[in-house]
């Protein structure tokens, strides 16, 4: 051992993946979480089935990133999808690529995986310090909160990998964000990302058809177009195929603007050809029925957009046909970030160096959910958690080979 002393704070994926870089560097390294067990947020992510990362070529995945695509260019070459698949496999987890591209464990529980990895760092000498809150620095040293009272560490170097601040009740509440902002570090407000959205439902609609699923449908806005499903909610919605649209959406809501997903209810059918059927029905049926015989629409589709378009009886059919093809849901907010599969915003890519290191606190690195970038899901929120986890780790070696850091 070298005899520096590095304390990783959060024992998510990007800490753990940390841990794993810096195991081999030869330096004592401490994992401190404030939670009862460690990796809590990758156990609930694949308790219905882990996606780990994708398949897609990874020039395309590698723009999957949004506007700190550039920034984590670096990260991502260093550890790609493929460098996963092979970690996986390292700590005996075969993987396989489902019909959408995505990553999954044969077992398809992140259960096996986390033990496994545990066991391995463990044996690596990495040491694990449970239920010790970080609340802060004082002077050259860290501050936690633990069960025996308030507990001051010294260390050579500090990693940072707490979270954003969905899923609080796992660990990931943000509060680091006042922490760092005290302490000079530049931070994007925390917003929901892969989050559901509040809509103004009538108690009818919303009593009768809340946790219905609207399926092999088509959804589109500035993000894009994507087919898929998506579920009614007493809220609004909620789902993968609105996940994939929630930033852009997200965004208009915030400056104020209009925000419609817009739905095909039938990808499969043409309008001109809708409104032909939709007009062989004639006037004297209900709607109801003309939606069932014309465009195969009944259950939460029909309602939805009698929802939408209380007014759609008295419409011609050309325009009940351009309806079914594109019913704008409007969206009145997103639903709260404690509720959000992810989070964006985070420590800004200018106040870090190259190396992940907090410019305004040197010797301190940050890594995982901290960032200030968001993804959609699929696979790409863990590899990129992954991947700056190893890449900040790799930076905190290349410092303290460079420095004679002061113990803080």
């Amino acid at each position: 051992m070298t005899g520096k002393q590095i304390a990783i704070i959060g024992g998510g994926p990007a800490g753990l993946m940390a841990a794993e870089t810096l195991s081999q560097s030869g330096h004592a390294v401490t994992i401190y979480d404030a939670m009862p067990t460690f990796g809590r947020k990758f156990l609930l992510a694949g308790k219905s089935g882990l996606n780990i990362t994708h398949s897609e070529d990874y020039s395309r995945f590698a723009t999957r990133f949004g506007a700190a695509t550039a920034n984590l260019r670096s990260a991502l070459e260093g550890f790609t999808p493929d460098d996963v698949r092979a970690w996986a496999f390292g700590l005996g987890t075969e993987t396989f690529v489902g019909t959408s591209g995505r990553v999954f464990p044969i077992a398809m529980k992140a259960s096996p995986l986390l033990r496994a990895w545990l066991r391995r760092l463990e044996s690596r000498g990495v040491n694990f310090r449970s239920r010790h809150r970080w609340t802060g620095l004082d002077g050259s040293h860290l501050v936690f909160d633990t069960p025996g009272g308030s507990l001051q560490v010294s260390c050579d170097a500090v990693l940072l990998s707490l979270g954003g601040a969905s899923w609080p009740r796992l660990g990931s509440d943000g509060e680091w964000s006042g922490i760092l902002t005290c302490n000079g570090v530049d931070i994007a407000p925390l917003r929901p990302a892969n989050c559901g959205f509040d809509v103004g439902w009538s108690t009818v609609f919303k009593d009768r058809f809340a946790g219905a699923p609207l399926k092999s449908v088509k959804v589109t806005s500035e993000a894009g177009s994507f087919s898929g499903e998506f579920v009614v909610t007493r809220h609004g919605i909620e789902g993968s195929l609105v996940y994939a649209h929630a930033a852009a959406l997200r965004d208009r809501l915030e400056l104020g603007q209009a925000a419609d997903l817009v739905v095909d209810l039938v990808p499969g059918r043409d309008a001109a050809r809708l409104a032909q059927d939709f007009a062989r029905q004639g006037g004297k049926a209900s709607l109801a029925t003309r939606l069932r015989k014309a465009a195969g629409l009944e259950g939460v589709k029909a309602a939805l957009l009698r929802e939408i378009v209380p007014e759609a009886a008295q419409l011609r059919p050309e325009a009940v046909a351009m309806l079914i093809k594109g019913l704008p849901i409007p969206l009145v907010s997103p639903r709260p970030i404690a509720e959000a599969i992810s989070s964006a915003g985070g420590i800004r890519f200018t106040a870090l160096d190259d190396r992940f290191m907090m410019k305004a606190l040197p010797g301190v690195f940050a890594a995982g959910e901290m960032l200030d970038w968001e993804a959609p899901t699929g696979g790409y929120l863990l590899t990129a958690c992954f991947a700056t986890g190893r890449a900040a780790a790799l930076g905190l070696v290349e410092w303290l080979a460079s420095h004679s850091p002061t113990t803080r």
